[in-house]
């Protein structure tokens, strides 16, 4: 054991380190152990070598053993699997989580589940993987190999996050049948009732003793930069067999016991604080690190469940932890210049937007409008039949309300995606990245669930203070560094991590209820009366003409830091304002219709390509296009699969994330990039 430890481990692990952090996992497999098995370390080194015998017995063995086994194989492949596409890409800030591979695997696990139900119960791991390596192919366009080692990598991370998240989402929710029991595992949970999975699970954990074996020489040469590691012989069939064996590692992990974000990210950056230095030291340390902290976490989760009388899924915790540890590793490896701005990953388009663009713009809203009244299908004789006219006093009550309210939310989130994005300086923010949607969510959900009170009661007032928390907490989080565009765009990351976790927590319960709030979720405007779509309205217009009074700041915060306080702008009073202004818009439309992704991210896109440069034009522009998508959106949603109906929240985010990564990667290709 010893020779081990001396070949694995540097000289500064060999002292106090490596025994502390021994006797520090044996000493939480006693707890866990006891909080899991309810038997004291005593009883449980006796109950280890005889048969169970009575209830308390069997629950040590095929309960409290298991799910610690399990604990321990998750966390070492998660650390494991963090620290390779770390030193990989050379970016601290790298995991399975902020690249989007876990999303990718869980939404392999949710097709199959709905249309390869025998390919899921047999291989379990393959549609995960496949997941997973959509997620990084998406990813490494969007951000380039100029991006690898910024924050480009980690935000296109999270939009593609966004985007496979929507898409699962709306596969459950169409086919609730045979996704029911998937909402555990999508939280990610370790109980075990036997020794299956861990048995399942660790024959497939061999690729870990390749990688300590064969990738330390390959990574230390990779820190001098790729064509210096290619010049000394390092192949690119190596670098991509080293990546498929982390991504498998990631796959694995979540077939076994679904979502776990955070281990991947802090693991490795432990590792390196506390003296791991050569590649292979880093990626043992990292393994035997990823163990302790989930170990740890799933201790937390069994003392809470104890208390509250409640099971708390293990991912809820890791996130709870996880996502101040990101803020802080953000902080510590992240230079100025990086915080203060990402570099964009699109350019504008060539051509103006003039005269004629505009008549052509408020000719085709004209136009969806009246055919998202007028145009549906109808039952005529045992089949569907598309009608066109006026409809009748009934279908009119409920028709116009849904349509003023996705005019008025397509605008407020379009023009809060215009606004954050010139503030951030980066194409890939939207209201979503900050976490803004997710908090005001949350505050809905978690007063319906813990309250008791029924799920839309109070809406608005429940939105806005959640909104506005997070956004009191994204403001005290960015005080330090002046609000730089960088450090809010992560620190809305990690919130959105987290909040998104905590929602997981709270569907995880199975409820009856757990469909409903998945349908609010995904922005449904089926119940919106007039008297809301009106107050909406009104709300956004008001709103959007503060945004329109802000042109000159935002002109200047797109020229630059200097440029702009040269000019005598105050920046910080700016992008408070400007991220109030954000929110509040954010807010309002939340309340009113649930959160709806990727539409703040796409309009302000939209309109940049078409020529709209100027603040005053893009913002017009992008609210026209909001207003145009998301009214197209809930029009498909009521006729795609008439006589049912999709949210349109959740048809928007599908549709134009889709458009979005594909228009992204497209333009990533065009210019060289994704070579």
């Amino acid at each position: 054991m010893q020779a081990v430890i001396t070949l694995l481990l540097p000289a500064s692990w060999r002292g106090w380190r490596y025994p502390l952090l021994l006797c520090g996992l044996l000493g939480l497999l006693s707890l866990h152990l006891w909080l899991d098995g309810g038997l004291h370390p005593a009883a449980q080194w006796a109950q280890l070598w005889q048969a169970p015998v009575d209830f308390s017995g069997l629950q040590f063995h095929y309960a409290a053993l298991p799910r610690a086994a399990m604990a321990l194989l998750v966390g070492a492949a998660l650390g494991l699997s963090g620290s390779v596409l770390q030193q990989l890409t050379g970016n601290r800030l790298v995991s399975p989580m902020t690249l989007g591979l876990s999303a990718g695997a869980w939404l392999g696990v949710v097709l199959a589940s709905i249309f390869l139900p025998g390919v899921l119960a047999l291989h379990p791991a393959w549609p995960a993987l496949g997941g997973a390596m959509l997620a990084l192919g998406l990813v490494l366009l969007l951000a380039g190999p100029q991006g690898l080692n910024g924050l480009p990598l980690v935000l296109g991370g999270m939009a593609v996050n966004l985007l496979l998240g929507a898409l699962a989402t709306a596969l459950v929710l169409l086919h609730d049948q045979y996704a029911r029991n998937l909402f555990v595992w999508g939280a990610g949970d370790l109980a075990q009732i036997d020794w299956q999975w861990t048995l399942w699970l660790l024959p497939r954990l061999s690729p870990a003793l390749l990688l300590l074996w064969l990738a330390p020489r390959p990574l230390s040469l990779l820190v001098l930069g790729l064509a210096a590691a290619r010049g000394r012989g390092v192949a690119i069939s190596t670098i991509l067999l080293l990546l498929l064996a982390a991504l498998w590692l990631s796959a694995v992990s979540v077939a076994a016991v679904g979502l776990i974000g955070f281990i991947g990210l802090v693991a490795p950056n432990l590792a390196s604080l506390l003296g791991a230095r050569q590649p292979r030291a880093q990626l043992a340390a990292s393994a035997l690190l990823g163990a302790l902290c989930l170990l740890g976490s799933d201790c937390l989760a069994l003392a809470f469940s104890q208390w509250a009388g409640d099971s708390l899924p293990s991912g809820a915790v890791t996130a709870l932890l996880g996502a101040p540890a990101l803020l802080w590793l953000a902080r510590r490896n992240l230079r100025p210049a990086q915080q203060a701005a990402a570099p964009p990953s699109v350019v504008a388009g060539q051509r103006r937007w003039g005269r004629g663009g505009w008549l052509l713009a408020v000719s085709l809203l004209l136009l969806l409008t009246l055919l998202s009244v007028c145009l549906s299908p109808m039952p005529a004789g045992g089949q569907l039949r598309w009608v066109l006219g006026w409809p009748e006093a009934l279908l009119w009550s409920l028709r116009w309300p849904r349509s003023l309210v996705a005019l008025s939310a397509g605008a407020g989130l379009a023009m809060a995606g215009v606004l954050l994005q010139r503030l951030l300086r980066n194409p890939l923010a939207s209201p979503d990245l900050l976490g803004l949607s997710a908090g005001g969510s949350l505050a809905l959900l978690l007063a319906a669930s813990w309250l008791g009170q029924p799920l839309l009661q109070g809406g608005p007032l429940l939105v806005l203070a959640g909104t506005l928390l997070v956004l009191g907490l994204l403001l005290w989080l960015g005080r330090r560094q002046g609000y730089a565009p960088g450090m809010m765009a992560l620190s809305g990351i990690a919130l959105a991590a987290l909040l998104d976790a905590l929602l997981q927590a709270v569907l995880a319960k199975g409820t009856a209820d757990s469909f409903a709030v998945l349908g609010w979720l995904a922005g449904s405007s089926y119940r919106v009366s007039g008297a809301q779509a009106l107050w909406l309205s009104l709300a956004v217009l008001l709103l959007g003409m503060l945004a329109l009074a802000a042109q000159r700041v935002l002109a200047l915060l797109s020229t630059g830091d200097g440029v702009a306080q040269g000019r005598g702008l105050v920046l910080e009073r700016a992008r408070l304002g400007l991220l109030l202004l954000v929110a509040l818009l954010t807010a309002v439309v939340t309340a009113v219709l649930g959160p709806v992704a990727f539409l703040g991210l796409l309009a302000p896109h939209i309109a940049a390509l078409l020529g709209a440069r100027r603040p005053v034009a893009q913002l017009l522009l992008a609210a026209m296009l909001g207003a145009m998508l998301l009214l197209l959106a809930d029009w498909l949603g009521r006729v795609l699969i008439y006589p049912r109906q999709l949210p349109l929240g959740m048809l928007a985010s599908v549709l134009c994330g889709a458009y979005f990564i594909v228009l992204l990667c497209w333009q990533r290709l065009r210019r060289g990039g994704g070579r």
